[in-house]
């Protein structure tokens, strides 16, 4: 498939992800969580491998591993078969992490991962992290606020929204073709027609099943921060999750993350993610994932909290590659200043 070919197929992946937000955002975001989100997962950390992270040095990728198992800790303890050792950690610092200390550590890999695409040499490396370190405790200090709205979004609508779309700015402004620049477009639109599109609450029938999946696993955390900062709350100070609004803000999320996935699966050619995988890892991979679903099949909990670390190792190891697509787009727009 040529890239013009793909270009267009993102741009009805894009159309199709939408209609069906629309339609089923709450079925949709639960089945793109746990069925394309692990391939994706899997895949995606290959292809980062292969191509050494995006780093100068592959080794101190090792620190935003710890970084990701440390945030990851605490949540993978909660499930039921460890719960001996959970009981061991009961009360412990390790078992108990704050929010400030994830907030603290999502900061910390961000700018770390700054570091990673310019140095090589252990002392550069080392000295980056302790400065990545005291700014992050700053920034946290002085303006606690924001930085937990940041670190919140980063792990999620971040990543699958604002950072899926600099990658294909910055893939378009390689390809420096109009279709490439077509998908860009409708990302980017895409938020707007949610907001404008006529919705009625009252024809979303969510059944008991699907709601309690949301409600016993915390979904409706980030839907409940973006009410907050959109200031959508009732008079009594809460905010209603099946109203137009709340619905609205679900069909965002399942649209982003589901686009999200697809993207990534449809520009394999591109990207050239799948070339190098040999027979016997995409058995490994293909085995992962079907274990994956269908941990999420038997209990989504179970399947979450297994999946967490897994989920949030691919976002932490993504960040050179986002730090290089922002500033390989700031690059060209001043180059492209500097040459008028």
């Amino acid at each position: 498939m040529n890239t013009k070919s793909i270009n267009l197929l993102n741009a009805g992946l894009i159309i199709l992800s939408l209609l069906l937000a629309y339609k089923i955002p709450f079925e949709l975001f639960l089945f793109s969580y746990a069925v394309l989100g692990p391939l994706h997962y899997l895949t995606e950390i290959n292809w980062l491998n292969e191509r050494n992270y995006f780093v100068r040095k592959k080794k101190y990728v090792i620190v935003l591993m710890v970084l990701a198992a440390l945030v990851a800790l605490p949540f993978v303890l909660r499930l039921p078969f460890l719960a001996a050792l959970r009981q061991t950690f009961a009360g412990s610092k390790v078992a108990h992490y704050s929010q400030t200390v994830n907030v603290y550590i999502v900061f910390v890999s961000l700018i770390f991962s700054i570091g990673l695409i310019y140095f090589k040499k252990w002392q550069q490396v080392s000295l980056f992290f302790i400065s990545a370190a005291i700014f992050s405790f700053l920034v946290i200090k002085f303006l606690p606020v924001y930085a937990m709205v940041v670190a919140m979004f980063i792990p999620t609508v971040v990543h699958v929204y604002l950072f899926t779309l600099l990658f294909m700015v910055y893939g378009a402004m390689n390809e420096k073709s109009a279709y490439a620049w077509l998908g860009i477009v409708l990302l980017v639109l895409s938020p707007f027609v949610i907001i404008l599109l006529p919705l009625d609450a009252e024809k979303y029938l969510i059944s008991n099943h699907v709601k309690s999946t949301f409600m016993y696993n915390n979904f409706n955390r980030v839907k409940n921060s973006i009410a907050g900062i959109l200031q959508l709350q009732e008079t009594n100070g809460k905010f209603n999750l099946v109203s137009v609004a709340g619905i609205k803000l679900q069909v965002f999320l399942a649209f982003a993350y589901t686009y999200h996935y697809l993207n990534w699966f449809s520009k394999t050619s591109i990207i050239g993610w799948g070339k190098n995988i040999q027979a016997k890892k995409w058995v490994v991979i293909i085995v992962l994932w079907a274990l994956s679903v269908g941990l999420y099949y038997y209990d989504y909990r179970t399947g979450l909290l297994a999946l967490f670390f897994l989920s949030l190792l691919h976002v932490f190891l993504e960040f050179p590659l986002n730090i290089i697509s922002v500033k390989g787009i700031f690059a060209k727009l001043f180059m492209k200043k500097g040459n008028l």
